[in-house]
């Protein structure tokens, strides 16, 4: 059941994201945004961690995985270091993800030659 709710909840996500680019006729940059800035809120009120436990990579896969990490990061550091731990801690949760898709983006970049 964990992958049908994945599913749901994944493409749920995605689907309001093509709305965004379909009929409010939003640029990526600004979809993109909103979808980071819609995690980050839902993870600050709260609702980004129960929606994680029941739809499991349907919650952490999408883009909106990315702004609740950076806010969950920058709540856990504030906590310890307080005002520098909400800087630090942004950079600390998102700083092995970020490096692993340029590592991976310059690799392929290497080994594949792009059609033109």
């Amino acid at each position: 059941m964990i992958f049908f709710w994945a599913f749901v909840i994944g493409g749920l996500i995605c689907v309001i994201g093509q709305i965004m680019f379909d009929v409010f006729k939003l640029s990526p940059a600004h979809t993109l945004s909103i979808l980071v800035i819609s995690g980050a809120i839902l993870d600050g009120l709260g609702w980004y961690e129960p929606l994680i436990d029941f739809a499991g990579a349907g919650a952490t896969v999408p883009i909106t995985s990315f702004g609740n990490s950076l806010v969950h990061g920058a709540m856990q550091e504030a906590e310890k270091h307080g005002l520098i731990g909400v800087v630090t801690g942004m950079f600390e949760v998102t700083s092995a993800g970020i490096s692993a898709a340029i590592i991976f983006g310059v690799i392929g970049a290497i080994l594949f030659k792009p059609k033109g």
